[in-house]
């Protein structure tokens, strides 16, 4: 299937306050996010026409910008509406929603506190990252790349920057024949996925790493109220890779990933199962519900 190239689309993007053309939506080459990564981003599902989770995404943007020293000009209330209203502009239903806030260009160097804060956000339709015929589970290889230290880099934002190593163990990984790469931190513990959380089932115990060093997902915490209405035990702690060879199942979780089982983590071999089915079927039904029965059922 041949790709359609993102600048090459019919459609509306919401830019800096106003919903103009897919095709317009343009950029300088000299933009200081292009060049050094000055930017923040969040990954939104729509289902049945209500964004799932919105506020919550919208709260970790501002604080993104914030974490990367800047704020952006608009409210939280102003990017919600703005999201529901490129979904409506775009004639969606179920969708993408990705939010992006970047420096300008008004400076080029590594200070940058004159630039200005540009926000847009795009929609399209995009089903599960993984593919329909999730059950049968996805392929990980174990990356190369680690995940850094708190402080060589802002890990508790969801900073543009972040993503090259998430971009460089999938291309990896997929030149080995995976769909995927799990990656370890700088201290050599299991961390996540390129761009999703990964959850154990040890002893039908539901284990997850701590997330000290990459992002605590949205997803990652509606799965996990998910598992305690079903009475399952859910563990968050140091997990080393030796330990993955014990696990019964394993899944992936995010928004593009949704839930996801996991067959294979470099040379271990796991069967989908029971655990990861019924927290696939539970969440896929209560994206479908209304906003206020989402917070009400994942209330922590």
């Amino acid at each position: 299937m041949a790709l359609v190239p993102f600048d090459d689309r019919d459609g509306f993007i919401w830019f800096d306050g106003v919903m103009v053309p897919w095709r317009d939506a343009k950029i300088h080459v000299l933009t200081h996010g292009l060049h050094y990564a000055s930017g923040v981003f969040e990954g939104e599902r729509a289902y049945s026409g209500n964004i799932f989770k919105l506020r919550a995404h919208t709260e970790r943007l501002i604080k993104s910008g914030k974490i990367l020293g800047f704020d952006i000009p608009y409210s939280a209330d102003a990017i919600d509406a703005a999201c529901i209203e490129v979904v409506k502009a775009n004639d969606l239903t179920d969708a993408y929603i990705r939010p992006l806030a970047w420096r300008g260009t008004e400076q080029l160097s590594v200070s940058a506190q004159q630039t200005k804060i540009h926000l847009m956000i795009a929609t399209w339709a995009w089903p599960n990252l993984f593919g329909n015929d999730r059950m049968k589970g996805v392929t990980l290889d174990i990356a190369t790349w680690k995940r850094p230290h708190p402080e060589t880099a802002p890990t508790a934002s969801k900073a543009a920057g972040l993503y090259m190593i998430g971009t460089l163990a999938k291309h990896e990984a997929e030149a080995k024949g995976f769909n995927d790469a799990l990656m370890l931190d700088w201290r050599g513990q299991v961390a996540e996925g390129t761009g999703a959380n990964v959850f154990f089932v040890f002893n039908g115990e539901i284990h997850t790493p701590i997330p000290d060093c990459f992002l605590d997902g949205i997803t990652r915490r509606v799965v996990m109220s998910i598992a305690r209405r079903h009475q399952y035990k859910v563990v968050e702690r140091v997990i080393m890779p030796d330990e993955m060879a014990k696990a019964s199942e394993v899944f992936l979780v995010g928004t593009a990933a949704e839930v996801t089982p996991v067959r294979q983590i470099g040379p271990h071999h796991y069967t989908p199962g029971a655990v990861t089915a019924a927290l696939l079927a539970d969440f896929e039904t209560l994206v479908r519900k209304q906003p206020s029965e989402v917070e009400l059922l994942t209330a922590a």
